[in-house]
């Protein structure tokens, strides 16, 4: 039996799809945290894997925000399956139970605690030593203690309590338990990668409390440097709960061993970083059945990385899956639902209500305007339709709704070049002039009758074609034509006369050029200030800006860009720090 955890940052992250990922794990029940999908945005290829049943706690007050998921092989089958911690969510058959006492809770508090997704509880039977047994699976994401936000700190502790208060009634009732996930606190110094202060590490409520809900045997040590050798010293209290750190059952001593690392530093690069994610199972189960727990830091795909854990039992998996899988769930089971759930009730009153306040401006006019007379017909239904949408305007807005186009609005650079003037108004007259210089004025009435449909077709695609004619048209001598001379023929002649000028450069204000504009804009808009060297290695800094709230907030700073690391470190980030000066 192998099992994993693995906070992954976005369930709809994985590119080559959430089946290859869990395949890649190897897995019989996989635990993932921070899968940011609510319900609604939960699609049938996350929900429904081939191969697996799936078990989701949503969050139910934030979209896109914590949520946890625990895939299950087929051949792994849970019996039980439950969301949540408290038993408020659970209103269905085939759950964990074993609440434990919560008198320590409001109801309020128990449930804040289950709103926001963070718990799923499976529950399976296993074969060891001949004998069949149950565990079960707690996946949690525990919160995090937001330093600017002083309640969430309390409502971290309130969900420790509660996972502990739970798992050791689960524990109680005779179930062996597995607790894992991200639990958001490194435990010991070795857990951490740059401990601010050492006399007082110990003192977090997190590690506190952890200290109380971990069994330590005297496994679990560090190491002290005394007179400048390295003495191994045991300085935790021995027996105190009743779960163990599987990893560091087999890994009392390795340093270097972290699960998460900041992102918006690099620091997954210099291995900068924490370990906050674990497999906690109660000690009987730890020493007789675990045979190996390790991380995954080569594992990519998250802020994370995953941590697995082997038993030596197997699987016995269930005949059908518990009323929480997301089989059963209407929108994937293809249960035809209700008509109720698509239809919305509307008071009657706040529509009448509504109906009173008229759209601004030209917005109401449009629309009556295109529900009353969709395709414009009737010019004068159309005035009256107007003079009534004026009628119900308020006279403040009088004005405004008489001054909007219905022209589309333009482009910007729209704005920077110089007026057109109404080329084809004042090509016309010149056309004409000149056609009449040319003998057009001669040609039989006859022959007019018979051309003049394409000689209108031929007139205006010199007028819409040529719109750089000008008058310097008349002033060019006429080319020789006969008196018989046809509409199409003295067209054809003029054809390449006209677009001999066209070529001409013209006369009147030029359009400005795409290097003009460029300078304008560079002058307008000024680019980032160059970045300055950091003065250890000599390389261009990268600019950051404060999004702290306090007197900082939004000032701009530069640092260097190499990846946050140890101080002793020489490819880590150098403590070069300068505040962008705005007058440059």
């Amino acid at each position: 039996m192998k099992i994993v955890t693995w906070n992954i940052n976005g369930i709809r992250t994985f590119k080559g799809g959430i089946k290859k990922a869990l395949d890649s794990l190897d897995a019989d029940i996989i635990c993932v945290q921070e899968t940011k999908v609510t319900r609604d945005l939960l699609d049938e290829r996350t929900a429904i894997v081939d191969g697996y049943n799936s078990y989701f706690s949503f969050s139910r007050g934030r979209s896109g925000y914590s949520g946890v998921a625990t895939y299950c092989k087929d051949s792994a089958t849970p019996f039980a399956a439950e969301e949540g911690l408290t038993g408020l969510l659970t209103n269905h058959e085939g759950t964990v139970g074993c609440y434990g006492d919560h008198t320590e809770f409001s109801g309020e508090e128990l449930e804040l605690l289950d709103n926001e997704g963070r718990a799923v509880i499976t529950q399976h039977r296993i074969m060891c030593q001949n004998q069949i047994q149950t565990v079960a699976v707690v996946n949690v994401y525990c919160p995090r203690a937001d330093p600017e936000k002083p309640e969430r700190k309390q409502f971290k502790l309130q969900f420790y309590k509660l996972l502990q208060c739970r798992a050791e009634a689960i524990l109680e009732a005779g179930s062996h338990v597995i607790v894992l996930g991200d639990v958001n606190t490194s435990h010991r110094t070795i857990d951490h990668c740059d401990p601010d202060d050492i006399d007082d590490f110990e003192e977090n409520p997190g590690r506190k409390w952890l200290n109380v809900f971990l069994h330590n045997d005297g496994r679990e040590t560090r190491s002290e440097e005394v007179d400048g050798e390295s003495e191994v010293t045991s300085t935790y209290p021995i027996h105190s709960g009743k779960f163990v750190d599987t990893f560091r059952y087999f890994h009392p001593s390795r340093t270097n061993a972290f699960t998460c690392w900041s992102t918006l530093t690099g620091a997954r690069q210099t291995n900068y970083g924490t370990r906050i994610d674990y497999i906690f199972a109660d000690y009987p189960l730890a020493k007789q059945q675990f045979v190996a727990a390790d991380i995954m830091p080569e594992v990519e795909g998250s802020d994370h990385c995953p941590v697995w854990g082997r038993l030596s039992c197997s699987l016995l998996p269930s005949s059908k899956c518990p009323p929480l899988c997301t089989r059963h769930l209407p929108e994937f089971a293809g249960k035809q639902q209700k008509l109720s759930r698509f239809l919305v009730k509307v008071d009657p009153k706040s529509t009448k209500a509504e109906s009173r306040d008229p759209l601004p401006g030209s917005q109401e006019a449009e629309e009556r305007q295109e529900n009353v007379n969709p395709l414009g017909a009737g010019n004068s239904s159309g005035k009256k339709r107007t003079l009534a949408v004026e009628s119900t305007v308020p006279k403040g807005k009088k004005s405004k709704m008489m001054k909007t186009s219905s022209k589309p609005q333009g482009s910007l650079l729209a704005f920077f070049k110089p007026k057109p003037t109404n080329v084809v108004q004042a090509m016309e007259a010149p056309v004409s002039q000149c056609k009449k210089m040319l003998g057009i004025d001669q040609v039989t009435s006859s022959q007019n009758s018979q051309k003049g449909q394409d000689s209108r077709q031929d007139g205006s695609s010199v007028t819409d074609g040529d719109t750089e004619l000008t008058e310097g048209v008349c002033n060019r001598s006429p080319p020789q034509l006969s008196p018989s001379s046809t509409i199409e023929e003295v067209d054809k002649k003029t054809e390449p006369e006209a677009e001999r000028l066209t070529s001409e450069p013209t006369v009147g204000p030029s359009v400005p050029k795409k290097g003009a504009s460029l300078v304008f804009w560079k002058s307008v808009f000024h680019g980032p200030p160059p970045p300055p060297p950091c003065k250890v290695h000599g390389e261009p800094c990268v600019l950051r800006t404060v999004k702290k709230e306090g007197p900082n907030m939004g000032k701009q700073f530069f640092v260097c860009a190499r990846p946050q690391g140890h101080a002793s470190n020489p490819e880590a980030r150098c403590n070069f720090f300068a505040w962008v000066d705005k007058g440059k």
